[in-house]
């Protein structure tokens, strides 16, 4: 049903965009327009673009971006944009609606598409929800951005696109986009490093599980109570004693939560096995006070280094 409304609503303001008139360009400074839907693809536009665009996040700061629904302002933002990058999958099932409603092309990027997409995973112990459980199409999880590895394709698969859309400036597109990926690849080094030197492989989740194109990249096993995009519900009394089993059996020293989580189910945990809990940033957003700061993906993944280092010791 939460679906099947989206769908009429994306349907509708798409209708009424089309009576507004030709896109016409959002900024009046020559610089182009980027709207970007979630925070990753916020960060990895402006490091590439630097001056030379207005990048604009459609999600607010500490949204649920799952559950975002945009407004007819959105929508004509993305409708007026120089280039849209979103994230792809089933929470921007609006988005395709709208997409496919237009009659002039809108030139976008979707992250999904830039690496090779993995599969949702249900696993052991894993509370799986009733719709999860009907769901006969194949679901990819989303959270691409979460391997510093393809958060480099990404960004390069930016630079190329505003270089297509904006020839004259190309080459700075390029530059600023090996600049930040000298970063990135400085951050995935330093995460080979921490699960090279650690005493654990394994890692524990009291939390949703955004990370899975993480632990994949450095070859980490894990356990936890949800899938990344499951809806937020309290979990099952054997879901948490599931992973209490784990923590002791395996004398896990940290598990963790997420970013905006209610931190519960790991206190739950760390009650119950003495284990420290710490925060696993998914990037997926952020506070209204790091938007205004101008914090990065970069920084937030530089605190998941020593989380990490903690939880594998």
């Amino acid at each position: 049903m939460k679906r099947l409304f989206i769908l009429i609503v994306a349907a509708a303001l798409a209708l009424s965009l089309c009576a507004c008139g030709e896109r016409e360009p959002e900024g009046q400074d020559g610089r182009l327009s980027i709207v970007t839907t979630v925070f990753p693809a916020y960060d990895f536009a402006r490091q590439v673009a630097g001056d030379q665009a207005k990048v604009t996040l459609l999600v607010p700061p500490g949204a649920e971006t799952h559950s975002f629904e945009p407004t007819a302002q959105d929508m004509r933002r993305i409708q007026s944009c120089d280039l849209l990058i979103c994230n792809g999958g089933e929470s921007e099932v609006w988005l395709e609606t709208l997409l496919a409603g237009q009659e002039t092309e809108i030139p976008s990027l979707v992250m999904l598409e830039c690496v090779d997409a993995l599969e949702e995973e249900i696993k052991e112990g894993m509370q799986e929800t009733e719709e999860e459980g009907e769901e006969d199409e194949t679901e990819y999880d989303e959270h691409v951005w979460t391997s510093p590895v393809n958060a480099q394709r990404i960004c390069r698969a930016i630079a190329e696109a505003l270089a297509d859309r904006d020839e004259e400036h190309g080459d700075l597109y390029r530059a600023n986009c090996e600049a930040y990926c000298e970063k990135l690849a400085e951050l995935d080094a330093a995460f080979r490093a921490v699960v090279e030197q650690g005493s654990h492989s394994t890692v524990i989740f009291a939390d949703r599980f955004p990370v899975r194109y993480f632990v994949e990249e450095y070859g980490l096993d894990y356990f936890a109570a949800f899938p990344g995009c499951a809806e937020d519900t309290e979990p099952a009394a054997g879901t948490v004693a599931f992973l209490i089993d784990r923590v002791r059996e395996e004398q896990i020293p940290a598990v963790f939560y997420i970013e905006f989580s209610n931190e519960k189910m790991a206190d739950v945990i760390c009650e119950d096995t003495g284990c420290k809990k710490l925060l696993f940033h998914s990037c997926h957003n952020v506070t209204a006070d790091q938007l205004k700061a101008g914090i990065s993906y970069y920084e937030l993944m530089l605190g998941n280094v020593e989380s990490l280092r903690e939880a594998l010791a």
